[in-house]
């Protein structure tokens, strides 16, 4: 009978959403069918010709940075940016207006130009690009190999085609958020045929399977990975394209110039060189690396103190609840419905002393009414978004008929900007920006506004075509400049669901409405790895779908998965039964406190890596081939992945059986990379370069450590540093802590392992003004015996593996 009530109950839900939605299905089949109108009214195909390829090459001549080759139809200028980074420009065509770009001045570089009969070649002392007579080009390394071999490209009547050449065993990685495996090379379409990846940030409404694409936030950039090498591409260009990946690399621009960036090197060189250009994460509060709640559902105050406090009562650890449209007043941004939020800085400040922040939702559509004063001051600035005929772009969202706001003028963006300070005031700790590919409803066709649409572009103008993949990375600017301009004592925090490259500079992101499956759950670590070699550092999944009712046994493997992401949210539909982390009783809400609570002692970990995100562009969350990327049995693995260099994360990604859960067990392969690595959970020892059968019981996932780690957990105020021995020589770690928001001292603990013919010596240096944080260090050993340690050479007692002391210089540890 309750089974039966529960059925009954969840269709209620479903057909309640899905009226939801139907209630705005007027207004979307009547802008479907203006939007369709508008374009063919303003949507001209160019008279123009392209000239296809370049031509033969006439003369070059060097400048300063490298040299301009001049071709019978078009012209070529290669600049060094740095030894190993190019900027590749081939001409007619507007310059982009460098949203992406956050470098601009760039140390001179030494080049040469050498010229022969058959070809020209400009070089530096990494990196030498040769130019042949019919405009192709070959990228060579330091060592004279070639590792991107590229054809001449074409110019179109509006865009061009770029291609190059893939070796038969080559990888690639990358163009931001795929549904797709982790190498794009390997997926295919229902033809069988190479897949291809579509270039325009696209609101999945709703629910999205593995495969769909394109997706939210769409960046081309890719990472090529073969056995003389690997290279990074960046093209700057918003405009729509496709890419495919199958004997050649193609990418087809719709409109734009053809202006791209290149660099060689190991992987880490790439996506540190990547993001030197397109500009680095900067450090988040720490509290944001904590555990977040979410629910389209949380419509009053007293639903979201009754989820506070029950987090509270069962021990959970929490850092944030974020609230959807629902706290709204019609849906509209920039507000929280007085009557049901009614001392709302009162509130926050509640939640606060409690550790938890306030998360406020935020879309980009204005509702389309002289009652809305938003609207009123958009209008006054002449702020909107319009046709070429001068009229208001209006379209369905949320709120109703709404217009859209023109980011692409710096004027906008400072309005804007000012609307986030009353709702800073009152404690708002900081912003989820949604809808903001920008997504309208539609009954077919494209889900965004019309292609003709008019902005600003920096005073030059330009339509839709080129500034839909970048409305989303401007309103995230304009985001997170108010928050640095209205609380300067704080780091901004906002998460988007839309971007471009150099979103990383303002704010995180997540992966969607992905639907609730086992296929969606192992999907996701490939998306995450992807983001995060595209330059995006921090994102996660709703834990457990966005759409659907998990089981207890798949909520769970999400749950414990997302442990290890740096964007850790629970989050799903209004439609959908109410997800906690206690949602399914016993045993999964003890497993999955036990979960949070390890994710909270790894926080100096986590802080540690999005430090060095600050420093490097690392995303915390790397590809398996990260530790080794000259081992080829690594390339492919796409259902396992580093947190930093330290720690392997081995999701369970397929259902267990059919077993009683309490008696659940299951076991996965994985590929180890080389070197030696032990259980996170009882320290037994792999040697690496094999493929291991690991256990994975209910309560626990495959987690390894790599030997020479130093692993940072805290507790209690007590720092315990894990000690994972090398299996010869030296390792080094750094810890990086402060305030955890601010702007304030920080401090950089370094510390060196060295391994020695009976035991270990360790050895800490400080560096920073900002004061060490712990009451106590435990030093705990992992593989091998503890007999005697010395503490700056004063004989210490141990306790079994462990032993507590002090700050100190030198320690030596007597072990076998």
């Amino acid at each position: 009978m309750v089974d039966r009530l529960k059925q009954i109950q969840l269709k209620l839900k479903f057909l309640f959403g899905s009226l939801f939605y139907l209630s705005y299905a007027p207004k979307a089949f009547l802008y479907t069918w203006k939007r369709d109108r508008i374009e063919r009214q303003f949507l001209k195909t160019s008279t123009e010709e392209g000239f296809g390829k370049p031509g033969k090459l006439l003369r070059a001549e060097q400048t300063a940075r490298g040299a301009n080759f001049y071709f019978e139809l078009a012209e070529l200028e290669v600049c060094f940016l740095t030894e190993d980074l190019v900027r590749i420009d081939w001409k007619p065509g507007i310059p982009p207006i460098p949203y992406a770009i956050a470098q601009h001045e760039w140390q001179d570089v030494e080049t040469q130009l050498t010229q022969t009969d058959t070809n020209c070649a400009v070089s530096s002392n990494s990196l030498r690009v040769i130019i042949e007579v019919d405009g192709s080009l070959k990228f060579c390394d330091r060592s004279g190999q070639v590792i991107r071999e590229e054809l001449p490209p074409q110019c179109k009547s509006q865009g061009w085609i770029h291609q190059a050449q893939l070796r038969s065993e080559e990888r690639i990685y990358g163009l931001g958020e795929r549904a797709s495996s982790l190498n794009l090379r390997a997926a295919k379409d229902e033809q069988q045929q190479s897949k291809t990846y579509r270039m325009w940030n696209y609101d999945a409404a709703g629910m999205y399977p593995p495969g769909s694409d394109p997706m939210y936030l769409c960046i081309p950039v890719y990472l090529g990975l073969h056995s003389l090498g690997s290279y990074l591409i960046f093209y700057e260009n918003s405009f729509d394209a496709n890419f495919t990946f199958a004997e050649t690399a193609t990418a087809d621009f719709t409109g734009g110039s053809l202006r791209y960036y290149l660099t060689v090197g190991s992987p880490k060189q790439l996506v540190e060189r990547y993001t030197e250009l397109t500009g680095r994460a900067p450090l988040p509060p720490r509290w944001a690396l904590g555990y977040h709640q979410s629910k389209w559902g949380y419509r009053t105050e007293s639903a979201v103190r009754e989820e506070a406090r029950a987090f509270q009562d069962r021990k959970l650890p929490l850092s944030a609840i974020h609230l959807d449209i629902d706290c709204q007043v019609g849906y509209r941004a920039f507000t929280i419905d007085p009557e049901r939020f009614p001392k709302l800085a009162s509130f926050t400040q509640e939640l606060a002393e409690i550790g938890v922040q306030f998360i406020a939702i935020l879309n980009p559509g204005i509702k389309y009414s002289r009652h809305s004063n938003l609207f009123l001051e958009g209008q006054i600035l002449d702020g909107f978004c319009k046709l070429p005929n001068g009229k208001l772009v209006v379209a369905p969202v949320w709120p109703g008929w709404c217009v859209f706001p023109d980011f692409t003028n710096p004027k906008v963006r400072s309005w804007w900007s000012r609307q986030y300070a009353y709702l800073l005031d009152v404690g708002v700790a900081g912003f989820w920006h949604d809808m903001n590919e920008p997504a309208a409803f539609i009954t077919s066709g494209d889900r965004s506004l019309p292609k003709v649409t008019q902005h600003y572009m920096e005073g030059r103008g330009g339509d839709h075509r080129e500034a839909h993949n970048i409305y989303g990375l401007l309103q995230a600017e304009a985001g997170y400049e108010s928050l640095r301009q209205y609380r300067k004592e704080k780091r901004p925090f906002i998460v988007s669901r839309a971007g471009w490259a150099g979103l990383q500079r303002y704010a995180w992101t997540w992966t969607g409405d992905i639907e609730c499956t086992w296929g969606a759950l192992r999907q996701t670590i490939s998306t995450i790895v992807g983001l995060g070699l595209s330059g995006i550092p921090y994102s996660g999944p709703d834990i457990g779908g966005f759409q659907g009712n998990p089981s207890a046994e798949l909520y769970l493997r999400w749950f414990q998965m997302a442990t290890f992401f740096t964007f850790y949210r629970t989050h799903s539909s209004n439609n959908v039964e109410h997800r906690t982390p206690w949602t399914y009783g016993e045993p999964y809400l003890s497993i999955i406190r036990s979960f949070l609570q390890l994710r909270y002692r790894l926080l100096p970990y986590f802080y540690t890596l999005s430090w060095e995100a600050t420093q490097k562009g690392y995303s915390p969350v790397r590809p398996v081939f990260w530790a080794a990327d000259d081992d080829t049995k690594l390339w492919d693995i796409e259902d396992a992945f580093l947190l930093g260099d330290a720690l392997l994360i081995c999701p369970i990604v397929e259902e267990g059986g059919r077993m009683p859960t309490a008696e659940l067990r299951s076991t996965r392969q994985i590929i180890l990379p080389p070197g030696r690595w032990y259980s996170f959970w009882d320290d037994t020892a792999f040697e690496g370069g094999q493929q291991f059968s690991l256990a994975a019981p209910l309560e626990t996932i495959p987690v390894l450590v790599k030997a020479g780690s130093i692993l940072p957990m805290e507790e209690n105020q007590q720092l315990t540093l894990h000690l994972y021995p090398p299996m010869e020589g030296e390792s080094f770690t750094q810890l990086y802590s402060d305030a955890g928001d601010g702007y304030g001292a920080s401090r950089l603990d370094k510390f060196q392992l060295v391994r020695l013919a009976n035991g270990l010596e360790l050895t800490w240096q400080e560096a920073g003004d900002y004061p060490f944080a712990y009451t106590s260090v435990q030093l705990h050993l992992h593989g091998m015996k503890l007999q005697q340690a010395w503490v700056d050479d004063a004989e210490v007692t141990c306790q079994g593996q462990q032993l507590k002391c002090d700050r100190f210089f030198k320690v030596r540890l007597q072990a076998e």
